[in-house]
């Protein structure tokens, strides 16, 4: 029996992923979208959305993925709940790429990878415990909910003092934990930190629990690991600012990746370095990393993946 060989495949589906279906549908590309183990993205692990333009009253995360897959699937996108474990791409233009879903093999002409990226934790059980009741890896995302509050920020790089002196401007109070005696920031980023009067920064200082009622922070339990003497500090909201890992594992080797391991795109576009191949949303963004974002992203990536299969038939 001859395989299919599908117009367009998309490897994800957090806003990068459904908004590149549902352009690639509206573009008669009849996409086959693979969800991967987290249906939605990070988006189903945030309790409130605000900065979504279109909803004035807000939505939570979950209910915006659900919105976002119900328009794919209205345009004939067929969602596929399953994880795409290993990949062959063509270097050759108009080439087939191969996908693996275990051990099924999927033929397209077009992949858009719109896999993201998780944010990394410091792996306290507290942390999960407290995740949509105080615990947070986006200042930009739910720095409004701590207005006139206390807030923790853990983390030396940029990530964390960007994440400090945004919060700063909202909250009445940002207190650093910073594990070593110094920062791994930019001067310039170090700068904005000392010089924003209602930041504390803590060195050796490092979050080792997190304590509420109702599932919900009320303090940090920090510990100075040069005395190894143990606090608390009375806060709303803690902030882990230790980075985010792409989810690009299975694409090593196959498309080029920069020295953090996201995916590179020509500038001003979605294509990668591979004909064919596109690239949406945080797995190639590591600046921006907002659903906004993520969703102007897949759009470019499914014009950009039209545009690439009407050159061919030309």
């Amino acid at each position: 029996m001859e395989q299919n060989i599908f117009d367009c495949v998309i490897v994800g589906s957090g806003p990068s992923g459904f908004t590149a279906a549902i352009y690639a549908a509206r573009a008669d590309l009849k996409p086959q979208l693979y969800t991967g183990l987290e249906p939605g993205g990070q988006l189903t692990t945030t309790t409130e959305v605000d900065n979504f333009p279109g909803y004035p009253s807000g939505i939570t995360g979950p209910e915006m993925m659900m919105d976002l897959q119900k328009q794919a699937e209205r345009f004939d996108t067929k969602v596929h709940y399953e994880m795409i474990t290993k990949v062959e791409f063509s270097r050759e233009r108009g080439g087939i790429h191969k996908l693996y879903a275990g051990n099924k093999e999927i033929l397209a002409r077009t992949v858009i990878i719109s896999t993201g990226a998780t944010a990394k934790y410091l792996g306290l059980d507290d942390e999960k415990k407290y995740a949509g009741g105080g615990v947070s890896a986006c200042a930009t995302c739910d720095g409004f909910f701590y207005k006139g509050k206390d807030v923790v920020v853990v983390g030396a790089g940029d990530t964390a003092a960007e994440e400090a002196t945004y919060l700063a401007k909202l909250c009445r109070k940002v207190t650093m934990l910073v594990r070593k005696d110094v920062f791994r920031a930019s001067k310039a980023m170090i700068h904005r930190v000392h010089h924003t009067p209602n930041i504390e920064v803590k060195f050796h200082h490092e979050l080792i629990g997190i304590e509420g009622e109702n599932n919900l922070v009320e303090r940090a339990v920090v510990i100075n690991n040069q005395t190894n003497e143990t606090s608390t500090i009375d806060v709303d909201g803690i902030f882990i600012a230790i980075g985010h890992k792409p989810n690009t594992d299975v694409f090593v080797g196959q498309v080029t990746l920069d020295e953090n391991g996201y995916i590179a795109t020509e500038k001003g576009t979605a294509k990668t370095n591979l004909p064919g191949v596109f690239a949406a949303g945080d797995v190639q963004d590591h600046i921006y990393r907002q659903a906004i974002t993520a969703a102007g992203s897949g759009c470019m990536a499914a014009m950009d993946a039209e545009k690439y299969l009407a050159e061919l038939e030309d």
